[in-house]
């Protein structure tokens, strides 16, 4: 048995004749920056998302980074956010020359604690980062009550939130600008890295289309120091092929957490949460348990892939100690990288290999 916790070949197959016509049309267009597909894509995404703008870029981590810079935000600047993220969320706020302050995260949705940003909003302040964890979203409306009260942008790290709702509202589409990852392993997934920026605001688009091209406003023309950060033509043929399956493939993955929920509802794990104001799209299906290292290696014996997503917070990675927090200070996020796994989760994952997983996850518990 092998049943890999991501698995991009059975994606491929599927799509194969579609995808190789895609390349081949790029190959045969013999443009491969800044080119139709790009453009069209970006008319796509934004469509589909309900934003009047999309601006494709190298990589997630540099959507939340020019986004950043677009709002003037640098050194000296801080920008509130997570310690249980991915580090990419944190290296833009220091690419861009800000401070990350963090705050924990709730019990449930591993999503900011909007409760607690308030007491740490300075007059350093220039921005909440709210990060849209395993495809659950932020409490939004608390957080646009905040920038609102004290004049603060809005960027959301949409990265692992593709089709995610907040209130039947796509996320990323809420504050001034949303950030996309098109990371392989994503719900919707490049072949490489890639990235999207969504805003409804025509000046932030503007200024983003100079930012990440180095400011040019025409060949050769920089307007304003900017960056080399380009969705390329081959990415976004990819992406184009794909968003017209995206839905479908939300679907799915909305049906296999279910059948989790239900094979595991009576096991000692816990188990993922849909607060009822969002729609999950389930990026990662996300257990906890105080046995999580003896139950993944049981799993992996057993020829079941898992990952943990993130096993060490940020404030305690080795390149934030500079930031000056202490083990204890953010104490869900830490119980979190000491007790979650991700279990397999994809479109194509079988209902009979979702039985399977569970089916080992009850045995491991009655075994111990």
């Amino acid at each position: 048995m092998n049943i890999p916790v991501f698995d991009l070949k059975r994606q491929y197959k599927y799509l194969k004749t579609e995808l190789d016509n895609a390349f081949t049309n790029v190959f045969d267009s013999g443009t491969f920056v800044l080119g139709e597909n790009v453009r069209m894509f970006e008319v796509e995404f934004a469509n589909y998302l309900g934003a009047e703008f999309a601006i494709g870029v190298g990589s997630g981590t540099e959507a939340l980074h020019l986004s950043l810079k677009a709002c003037d935000i640098g050194p000296g600047d801080e920008v509130i956010t997570v310690p249980n993220t991915a580090v990419p969320t944190i290296s833009a706020i220091s690419f861009a020359g800000a401070r990350p302050v963090l705050i924990d995260v709730t019990p449930d949705t591993y999503t900011i604690d909007t409760k607690k940003i308030e007491k740490k909003i300075t007059n350093k302040t220039k921005a909440i980062l709210p990060v849209h964890m395993y495809g659950h979203s932020s409490e939004m409306e608390q957080i646009k009550k905040l920038a609102e009260a004290y004049n603060l942008r809005i960027i959301e790290d949409a990265c692992q939130a593709h089709c995610a709702q907040y209130n039947s509202r796509n996320v990323g589409t809420y504050g001034d600008m949303g950030c996309f990852s098109f990371y392989p392993t994503k719900n919707l997934g490049a072949y490489g890295d890639g990235g999207m920026i969504v805003t409804n605001d025509e000046e932030f688009y503007n200024r983003l289309i100079m930012l990440r091209n180095y400011g040019e406003v025409k060949k050769f023309t920089s307007q304003i120091e900017g960056f080399n950060s380009r969705l390329d033509e081959l990415q976004a043929a990819v992406l184009r092929v794909k968003l017209k399956h995206l839905q479908t493939w939300t679907n799915r993955r909305r049906e296999i957490a279910m059948l989790y929920q239900q094979l595991l509802f009576n096991s000692n794990v816990q188990l993922p949460c849909e607060r009822q104001w969002a729609k999950h799209v389930y990026h990662l299906f996300v257990i906890r348990t105080n046995r999580r290292d003896a139950l993944r290696e049981y799993l992996q014996e057993r020829g079941v892939g898992t990952q943990i997503h993130y096993p060490i917070p940020i404030h305690m990675q080795e390149a934030y100690k500079k930031l000056g927090y202490q083990e204890g200070d953010f104490p869900m996020s830490e119980r979190n990288a000491g007790e979650i796994l991700s279990l397999p989760i994809y479109p194509e994952l079988t209902t009979e290999e979702i039985e399977t997983v569970a089916g080992l996850i009850t045995e491991f518990q009655g075994a111990t």
